[in-house]
């Protein structure tokens, strides 16, 4: 462990009990007090090697898709009542999608929703945002009463940050040793997940609740983002490395 975790540093075994983990360290503690170079002593440890390094890019590596747009659209069915909503506007007209974008005062019908716009209705900027990764949760709520007419109920959108996120790969090599890729995600990660109550016509406000499960709008856009993007577009190395770093 390196010298810079104050509890790493020991003078002699007995500092370094077996099983222990080494607070804000990288691993468990084997029992060993070894020299880390010519001048300190640390904790052996068990744990991945070499460690994350924690060095962030310089600049987004995605920085042109804080203007990319997400399509969101959701049908909600509450089945006591036999009455279904979709949170898109029923219009023929085929543009409609393609020129409008979510605003909750003005255009609170379309389901087009501007990346830079999100990630703002979060708390967040994009700047920081790209650079360090993350994921914004998308929270749907449909708050019906059907006592009054069906273009009443309307969907809240409700934006929240959530954290940084890492995935590791684990396999063995031609060894037997247990090894692992460790990928850092710089991209940023929607969650979305719908909920909603509704009161049936003529009953109390709050007398029926339905949570819709999330997995109804699971399918999350990075997911089929990534799997065009990586795999079948023609520029995919390139995708590749520039939305990871591989930790070796």
């Amino acid at each position: 462990q390196s010298p810079s975790v104050l509890d790493a540093v020991c003078t002699e075994d007995a500092d370094c009990p077996v099983g222990n983990p080494v607070v804000r360290g990288n691993g468990i503690k084997t029992g060993k007090c070894v020299m880390f170079n010519t001048t300190h002593s640390t904790c052996e440890i068990y744990g991945w090697c070499p460690v994350e390094n924690n060095t962030l890019p310089r600049k987004p590596l995605l920085a042109e898709a804080e203007n990319f747009t997400l399509f969101i659209k959701n049908t909600i069915h509450f089945t006591k009542f036999n009455f279904s909503k979709c949170n898109t506007l029923q219009t023929n007209d085929p543009t409609y999608f393609k020129s409008c974008t979510y605003d909750p005062f003005f255009n609170p019908s379309c389901p087009v929703f501007r990346v830079r716009d999100m990630v703002e209705a979060a708390g967040e900027t994009f700047g920081d945002l790209a650079l360090l990764g993350g994921s914004i949760g998308v929270r749907i709520e449909w708050d019906c009463d059907l006592d009054h007419p069906a273009a009443q109920c309307q969907p809240q959108y409700l934006q929240d940050r959530r954290y940084n996120f890492r995935t590791a790969s684990y396999y063995w090599d031609s060894q037997r040793r247990l090894c692992r890729n460790l990928l850092k995600l710089y991209g940023i990660r929607f969650d979305i997940s719908v909920h909603g109550q509704v009161p049936g016509p003529g009953t109390p406000a709050g007398s029926f609740t339905a949570d819709c499960p999330a997995a109804f709008v699971c399918l999350q856009a990075t997911v089929v983002c990534d799997l065009v993007l990586l795999y079948l577009d023609a520029k995919a190395d390139f995708y590749w490395k520039e939305k990871f770093e591989e930790v070796r």
